[in-house]
């Protein structure tokens, strides 16, 4: 029987989740969705690959996904079926045939993230308590974009990232922006080619040391052109992370 790849969108609260990939005795997305798929398909395994793994407590609304399997399922009767089958936490808002060469990591072109946080944690909205981190110092959203627009363009981000044996730490930062919205909440907006294992929570950390006073607009670049992690950053919590949206080439 023929095997065809299937793209999934995926949307999760990261809360009560281990990260996206499989781990034996733990609660993952990948583990919820491949088993459910399994129950609907009638298949003993099915395998997702993702554009980008999330730590425990990180949320998506754009997590893109593929799997390859026997026949042509319809993906609207997939995507009925799944709602079903999957947990409150979890849903996959699209599935479709995908094109020809497609690949949920290799072909996507940059991955944007959000992350929210508010400053006046008694006015907080208890209800965003998961996804928004709280912190008790006032933040100055100027001096944090003045520091973060250093860091833009293509650079070694050793420094902001959790090292991995043999993996490339060269990534090209596209964005790195904060918005105070109307609410008084700061939302960050992240975008790049592709992220190393807690860039983002620790580029996150650098700013809000800038705009708590802390540090200095500069110290962040010295950070990154040291190239070694700096114990006066912090990687700020994984709740207050989305990833929002995934880029890929228009024929994707």
């Amino acid at each position: 029987m023929r095997v065809n790849r299937l793209r999934l969108d995926v949307a999760y609260d990261g809360t009560s989740f281990s990260g996206w990939a499989a781990q034996s005795g733990r609660r993952t997305v990948q583990g919820v969705i491949e088993a459910a798929l399994e129950t609907v398909l009638r298949l003993d395994s099915v395998r997702l690959t993702c554009a980008g793994r999330t730590d425990a407590g990180v949320h998506a609304r754009g997590q893109v996904c593929h799997c390859d399997v026997p026949g042509e399922p319809d993906p609207l009767w997939l995507r009925r079926r799944l709602v079903g089958a999957l947990p409150a936490d979890v849903r996959v808002p699209t599935v479709a045939a995908a094109p020809d060469g497609f690949d949920a990591r290799f072909s996507a072109l940059w991955r944007r993230y959000s992350y929210g946080i508010c400053d006046e944690p008694g006015s907080m909205d208890p209800l965003q308590r998961h996804r928004v981190l709280a912190w008790r110092r006032p933040l100055d959203v100027a001096e944090m974009n003045s520091a973060c627009r250093q860091l833009l363009g293509e650079h070694d981000f050793a420094a902001y990232c959790r090292r991995r044996q043999g993996a490339s730490t060269v990534r090209h930062l596209r964005r790195l922006s904060w918005t105070r919205l109307s609410d008084g909440m700061l939302e960050a907006q992240v975008v790049a080619d592709a992220f190393c294992h807690s860039m983002v929570r620790a580029l996150v950390g650098a700013a809000v040391a800038v705009g708590e006073g802390r540090l200095s607009s500069v110290v962040p670049l010295e950070v990154l052109n040291a190239g070694v992690r700096d114990p006066r950053i912090t990687v700020v919590a994984p709740h207050g992370l989305t990833l929002e949206e995934v880029g890929y080439p228009a024929h994707d």
